[in-house]
């Protein structure tokens, strides 16, 4: 699935990237612009980015599980962002009303 529209970078990319931060430092904090940098492309419109962190969040979860790391130590991350989207009262998505439509 094709996730970066301005650099054509899809899905399979965004996770072999996050996989090989990972092996080089399993407790790392991952963010789009390390991803971006790993990889030598950069954001442009940055509207990928709210996919790009679940990404990052669903592979660094699936990863820490697959390296036998007790369920004490994987913060269930996914949780813990969507809560605190709601909490900051930023729930739409890449800050686009619901009327937003692409060409």
């Amino acid at each position: 699935m094709l996730v970066c529209h301005c650099n054509l970078i899809t899905e399979k990319e965004i996770e072999a990237t996050i996989l090989d931060l990972l092996s080089a430092d399993p407790w790392q904090l991952i963010v789009p612009a390390k991803v971006y940098h790993a990889m030598r492309k950069r954001g442009r419109c940055c509207g990928c980015f709210p996919n790009v962190v679940e990404t990052i969040i669903r592979v660094t979860e699936d990863y820490h599980l697959r390296m036998n790391h007790s369920e004490g130590d994987v913060v269930t991350f996914l949780d813990r962002v969507r809560g605190l989207r709601t909490h900051d009262g930023r729930t739409l998505n890449e800050g686009r009303s619901e009327n937003h439509r692409a060409a």
